[in-house]
């Protein structure tokens, strides 16, 4: 992954952000994942007055590759405009590990004044996943 790339896929998660629906926390947060394919989907969070029921942009974007029947996700970006860099929450994490590919780690990239590029396993540590109950 090119710093060249990181930043075109952090201005399409900048531009999914711009959908947030954030009426309780004003924290919008926009995300993009990468398909084994190459193709892209966008996501961003969805909150409701029921605040179990909010979804996060990283899920909200893995859902939308999964409705178009895409099942390995080969990067997420990641962004928050409230501030600098924002990482996946637990749920996220652990839903990202779920569609990650079976022979290499997904690759992170969160949003800042230079984007940050990581590997899952670099924010789940030691994580529990499909591949663990065969």
């Amino acid at each position: 992954m090119t710093n060249e790339q990181a930043v075109a896929l952090l201005d399409l998660a900048r531009q999914a952000m711009k959908r947030a629906y954030v009426p309780y926390s004003h924290f919008p947060v926009g995300a993009v994942v990468v398909t084994a394919d190459g193709s892209v989907f966008s996501g961003a969070n969805i909150e409701n007055a029921s605040f179990p029921l909010t979804c996060c942009a990283e899920r909200t974007a893995v859902y939308a590759a999964l409705n178009a029947g895409h099942t390995v996700i080969e990067t997420v970006a990641v962004t928050a405009e409230r501030v600098d860099s924002v990482t996946p929450c637990g749920g996220c994490r652990q839903v990202l590990n779920e569609f990650k590919p079976a022979d290499h780690d997904m690759t992170v990239i969160l949003d800042g004044p230079e984007p940050t590029i990581l590997q899952l396993a670099d924010i789940l540590p030691r994580a529990f996943g499909p591949r663990d109950l065969d």
